[in-house]
């Protein structure tokens, strides 16, 4: 059975192995996320490079371009999000609607040399941020809109979901 995440049971990723991609984050220690997330960064600057990015497998697939996109942009959102909960006491973040950015960016005709490029940097300040993280500070929380409630533990272990099942996705596509 396929367990579909939701915005309501948003811990599945945190409580066993994706069924899709494997990503196990209970073998995920704090110190690393930084780390992972730089490596990330370098295996999407990859793929953007091959020929073909720009093309989709099927109408109803992203290209990895498109997924790169959607990466860079994830990236930079938990960028904004850890400096809200470093910073804040308990933080709301604002909605952010993928689906809609993804339309409205036109990520379908953006640059993948380009997004590429901006995918390490926008990786790099990421990790940055989480290899600055010590102590008690990764138990500081931020909530979702939807009620969702994080420490900055969690936040990184779910944040890494995210670039990992997408790059198998790519993988399983093409």
């Amino acid at each position: 059975m396929t367990i579909v995440p939701d915005n309501k049971n948003w811990t599945w990723v945190l409580e066993r192995p994706c069924p899709d991609c494997a990503f196990d984050a209970s073998h995920i220690a704090v110190r690393d996320i930084g780390m992972m997330t730089r490596d990330l960064a370098s295996q999407w600057e990859v793929v953007l490079g091959l020929p073909g990015a720009t093309k989709r497998p099927r109408p109803d697939f992203w290209s990895p371009s498109e997924y790169g996109c959607h990466v860079r942009d994830v990236f930079r959102l938990f960028d904004e999000r850890l400096a809200l909960m470093l910073d804040q006491v308990n933080p709301a973040f604002a909605n952010w609607d993928q689906d809609a950015t993804a339309i409205a960016d036109r990520y379908d005709l953006q640059d993948p040399l380009i997004v590429r490029r901006e995918i390490v940097v926008a990786g790099d300040q990421l990790a940055d941020r989480f290899d600055q993280v010590t102590g008690s500070d990764w138990q500081r929380t931020g909530r979702r809109s939807d009620g969702a409630v994080f420490t900055v533990e969690t936040f990184g272990k779910y944040f890494l979901h995210d670039p990992i099942h997408h790059l198998w996705d790519v993988a399983r596509t093409f």
